[in-house]
């Protein structure tokens, strides 16, 4: 797991067998601006040589913050370093601990279908059955009777399938789910130390009793037995590191600006830095009133645990206000 301090571009222009190639590329650093612009003249240059002779490689790498990109470093904001492990600031604001082999991993509820669908589809209907009977009977009264009837008797419906939803939803809470899920995945390794955490959207594990390579195949193996982000897991194996959020999302707080300046991926401009730090400052003023997760018990081999899974187990859940009683977001 890298992550940087310093970042710069190279870029180079030429002409070459009568084509014009140009070539950028990142460079990184942490010693300082200076280092990070000569790693990025290095790579630009090495790049431009092999493009030239005709390998087929991208001319200009993406600005992203953490998007997976194979061979690029985290590229976010560094708020904080504990050791090996990193807090950084991503692009929409949110404050994320990275990891080089603590395994955590959120396991989501099921997402709902879209609540305005069935309504659309009703809408669409009695407009339908307004104009077959306006066709059939020349008469536009007839066709707005027939459309007010099936917009009338389609509401019903709707309104009668939402109930019975929010009864079956209010008898079947989704954690339990989620819970079935990991319990079952413990029950066939009783080695393992989970501590399980609830998040907004469902539960978050941490193992404790270990760590763990990003590539390592028992990472593979518990992030598909417990239905892991797809994107997520990508993730941690081609930036080499674990990740959990821990602060608010601002949407979720009532933030509805996006973080300043666009697209909020960092470094950003010296002149635009004021616009972030206030955009940051009033962040940090409201999440404060708010949990990323809470700690709800632990499973398997409870009594296994070393030196490192602890430390970042204790500095996760001071972020995440894992034991107070705050509302989550």
């Amino acid at each position: 797991m890298i992550v940087p301090q310093f970042w710069a571009e190279g870029r180079i222009h030429r002409r070459v067998g009568g084509r014009s190639i140009t070539v950028r590329r990142f460079g990184w650093s942490d010693a300082g601006q200076a280092e990070a612009q000569a790693h990025a003249d290095a790579r630009t240059q090495e790049a431009f040589d092999r493009i030239a002779v005709g390998e087929p490689l991208v001319r200009r790498e993406r600005r992203a913050g953490y998007n997976g990109a194979q061979g690029l470093p985290i590229r976010e904001e560094i708020v904080e370093r504990h050791g090996g492990t990193v807090v950084t600031r991503n692009s929409y604001g949110a404050r994320c601990l990275n990891t080089p082999d603590v395994l955590f991993v959120d396991v989501d509820f099921d997402d709902e279908a879209p609540a305005g669908a069935p309504g659309l589809a009703v809408f669409g209907a009695a407009v339908a059955a307004g104009a077959v009977v306006g066709w059939a009977t020349g008469a536009w009264t007839s066709a707005l009777a027939a459309a007010v009837l099936v917009l009338a008797l389609g509401l019903w419906l709707v309104r009668a399938e939402k109930k019975k939803k929010a009864q079956a939803a209010a008898a079947h809470d989704p954690l339990q789910a989620v819970r079935a899920r990991i319990d079952r995945f413990i029950a066939q390794r009783p080695d393992w130390h989970l501590r399980l955490y609830r998040t907004p959207a469902g539960l978050r594990a941490l193992a404790m009793h270990r760590g763990f390579a990003p590539d390592d195949p028992a990472v593979a193996d518990c992030f598909h037995a417990l239905d892991a982000d797809p994107v997520y897991a990508r993730m941690c194996r081609n930036q080499h590191c674990f990740r959990a959020r821990v602060s608010a999302k601002p949407w979720r707080i009532g933030i509805g600006e996006h973080l300043r300046p666009r697209p909020g991926v960092w470094p950003v401009a010296p002149q635009r830095l004021p616009e972030r730090q206030a955009w940051v400052a009033r962040y940090e003023a409201r999440a404060a009133g708010f949990a990323a997760c809470r700690f709800v018990g632990a499973v398997g081999a409870t009594g296994s645990t070393t030196f490192e899974t602890l430390a970042v187990q204790a500095l996760h859940d001071e972020l995440c206000r894992a034991d107070s009683t705050l509302p989550l977001a």
